[in-house]
């Protein structure tokens, strides 16, 4: 599979991505948390370890829990970032931080809105059919301050977007009728518990625990 890390191809990438082997579990933020529906800060300081901390325990919790992104928030954490390790369309498997994003879509007479089935680590169990384009780029930084630029296309572009929602304070739920939001909380409600005794499961085989 070819792989592009921080949006630059590589030889060779591992199954389990280094940031989440340094890392360590964090408990998952779950809809209804306020940090949930609050506009995330800018992040203002770069090059720090206590940053470098917080990627590398993001991959670890994103990888536990079975994920293709997760957002800063989705650990109690506002701040303006998140972490990927998704495929594409095509078989290209991404991975990355990236900080301060930007969404720019592209004009519209160059993408699609396409819908299909998404879910989210924050509403666990519960998966339902969102419209999203086709096609997006996101720029901002990276943990040391570079500029980035990340272009997805098919499911990858939907991650992104999905991921560029949760810090604006929005979630995928957000976007369904009031009936489809039902649906997706009765879900949840139906696979919460099978979902957390997931991670666990995967969290102890990794040799970690998770907070409570």
């Amino acid at each position: 599979m070819r792989v592009l890390v921080q949006g630059k191809p590589v030889d060779s990438y591992p199954a389990l991505p280094p940031e989440a082997g340094r890392g360590s579990p964090r408990r998952i933020t779950e809809v209804g948390e306020e940090v949930l529906r609050r506009s995330c800060r800018e992040v203002t300081e770069f090059g720090t370890p206590e940053l470098s901390a917080l990627i590398d325990d993001m991959f670890l919790t994103m990888y536990i829990a079975d994920g293709a992104g997760l957002a800063a928030n989705q650990v109690d954490v506002d701040l303006r970032l998140f972490v990927y390790d998704c495929p594409d369309d095509h078989g290209v498997r991404h991975v990355g931080h990236i900080i301060n994003p930007v969404l720019d879509q592209p004009d519209p007479a160059h993408r699609q809105l396409i819908e299909e089935a998404e879910g989210c680590l924050s509403v666990p169990g519960a998966r339902m059919d969102v419209p999203r384009t086709d096609r997006t780029v996101v720029r901002g930084v990276d943990k040391d301050g570079n500029p980035l630029v990340i272009e997805g296309t098919g499911y990858f572009a939907r991650c992104l977007q999905h991921e560029a929602d949760h810090l604006s304070g929005h979630l995928y739920i957000d976007r369904l009728s009031k009936r489809d939001r039902k649906d997706a909380l009765r879900q949840m409600a139906d696979r919460h518990e099978e979902v957390l005794t997931r991670r666990v499961e995967k969290a102890t085989a990794l040799g970690h625990q998770l907070q409570p």
